[in-house]
């Protein structure tokens, strides 16, 4: 039997990659082990953003609906209502400013409309920025985790090639299991990348909406105090 029918014989016949990480350098292992953990929280912030979202969206429906039907801005204002609720933040943000100017005699009706919309708009703004925070991890991870898994082929050919150096050898029995290695690392950073970006854009596009949706909500808010005011 010749060195080539061995060779045949002792190749493997399907990729495994949990041999190609076992085999992989040091270097190679920490980075796929680090690429693996960021996968696994960008799904988890994936899906519990996901939750995150639909159930705010729920609890701003009912609040809204009722905040209109029922009149009473005490009774629909209160620590419990507005507990994990931006509607009903953004309506207490107006609604304590509106109290404020009153108190103090709403001597410029024109000035007192402006500090409720500033009040409004920065509660908006608050609010958008929290449920977008999250997303930032998304976005480093879909920009960064690629050259991280380049870092790890580099890292791996470079270690292919000591290899050759050492044995005297270049023939492709020797260089393609460290290459392989190496080519490993980049799939795992692109495994973790791609999910990151396509949710990244797909959250931020719900954020956007949510966002405009509470803007709504703001400008019926003032539109409601600024006719309090001429009464």
């Amino acid at each position: 039997m010749t060195a080539l029918d061995l060779l045949a014989v002792s190749a493997p016949t399907r990729l495994d990659p949990i041999e190609l990480f076992l085999d992989a350098d040091i270097v190679v292992q920490l980075v796929i082990v680090g690429l693996v953990l960021a996968s696994i929280w960008v799904w988890t912030i994936i899906f519990s953003f996901t939750l995150r979202m639909n159930r705010t969206q729920r609890a701003c429906d009912a609040f809204e609906d009722d905040f209109w039907k029922d009149g009473d801005a005490d009774n629909m204002l209160d620590g419990r209502r507005r507990k994990d609720n931006p509607s009903a933040r953004i309506a207490a943000a107006g609604v304590a400013e509106f109290r404020r100017s009153h108190k103090a005699g709403l001597k410029d009706p024109e000035a007192a409309r402006g500090r409720v919309s500033q009040a409004l708009e920065g509660q908006v703004a608050h609010e958008s920025d929290k449920l977008a925070n999250r997303l930032n991890f998304l976005a480093t991870t879909g920009s960064v985790a690629p050259f991280v898994g380049l870092f790890g082929t580099v890292w791996g050919i470079m270690n292919s090639f000591f290899q050759i150096g050492m044995q005297q050898n270049s023939s492709l029995a020797v260089v393609a299991p460290g290459i392989a290695e190496a080519l490993f690392a980049t799939a795992i950073g692109l495994f973790a990348a791609i999910p990151a970006v396509i949710a990244y854009n797909r959250l931020s596009n719900s954020v956007n909406g949510f966002e405009a949706r509470l803007h709504r909500f703001a400008d019926r808010v003032h539109a409601e105090v600024s006719r309090e005011m001429e009464r």
